[in-house]
């Protein structure tokens, strides 16, 4: 079967995108990782599967499948070039458009300058909602890596995410401990491991190692877990700009029981056709 596709990427973190309106797709997890195998397929961090909505109040369905052909519940980077993409393919006219996703809805708006703000929803910290075995929901929480023990903010942004502060993100053991948090026992479906380095009250620089499909140049709901953890730390105030090796990403929060709005660009790099 033939496949229509986008190429996009938001800050370096790499979609296919598929018109699941216009087209019937029903993909196999084998299919989606050859999709998103960079030496034999199209090659990208994550597929986004657009598709009409449940509900007549809802614009869009949004899902998510990580390179390993997992579905997972959101992500960040891709909802912004989700609303992009229904733009430019004529699916909407709409700037302000509301899509469903495994964890609820979130709220898309193109700005006029090209950038995209999106919604991302209610950050969670009760550890059965992240979900994190933990008996408590504090901002700092310790957890044993290896033969030692960091400590985290748990948090889940529609996905889970540990977010740990260290002294330098260049030198911070990414590739070594990422694999383990995002494994942990503690994390029953796994986790997003994010790095941050604290510049001052308003800037971090960030690295995030994503589960299922290991580190990116940049993360949505990253950014977003890592801006939330530094203000409830008291380490950070809104809003902040969250730099990562894809670029930056303004986040505000106003704090517990208010939404998190993520601002930055969404890119369109080519699109295609490919046999499956």
């Amino acid at each position: 079967m033939k496949l229509k596709f986008v190429k996009m990427h938001g800050l370096g973190n790499d979609f296919v995108v598929l018109d699941g309106i216009r087209q019937s797709i029903q993909l196999s997890p084998e299919q989606l990782r050859f999709l998103a195998d960079r030496n034999f397929g199209v090659g990208c961090d994550q597929i986004l599967l657009v598709e009409a909505a449940s509900q007549p109040e809802i614009d869009f369905r949004y899902r998510i499948f990580n390179a390993d052909g997992g579905e997972v519940e959101q992500c960040g980077n891709g909802a912004r070039c989700f609303v992009r993409f229904v733009h430019e393919q004529g699916l909407t006219q709409k700037r302000d458009i509301r899509v469903e996703t495994q964890k609820g809805i979130i709220g898309l708006s193109l700005q006029e300058n090209g950038e995209v703000t999106v919604n991302m929803g209610v950050p969670r910290f009760v550890p059965e909602e992240i979900p994190f075995v933990s008996d408590t929901d504090a901002p700092v929480q310790p957890l044993v890596v290896g033969d030692k023990t960091i400590e985290i903010g748990a948090v889940s942004m529609g996905n889970p995410h540990a977010v740990q502060v260290v002294a330098d993100v260049d030198t911070a053991p990414v590739a070594a401990d990422g694999p383990v948090i995002e494994n942990h026992p503690r994390f029953p479906k796994r986790v997003n491991a994010g790095f941050m380095q604290v510049v001052d009250r308003h800037n971090v620089k960030l690295r995030v190692f994503e589960r299922g499909t290991g580190e990116t140049l940049a993360c949505g709901t990253g950014a977003c877990a890592a801006a939330v953890s530094g203000i409830r730390r008291g380490l950070l105030d809104s809003p902040v700009r969250v730099s990562m090796r894809g670029g930056g990403l303004t986040i505000a929060w106003a704090g517990p029981g208010q939404p998190v709005q993520m601002t930055g660009p969404a890119v369109t790099v080519f699109q295609g056709e490919i046999e499956l």
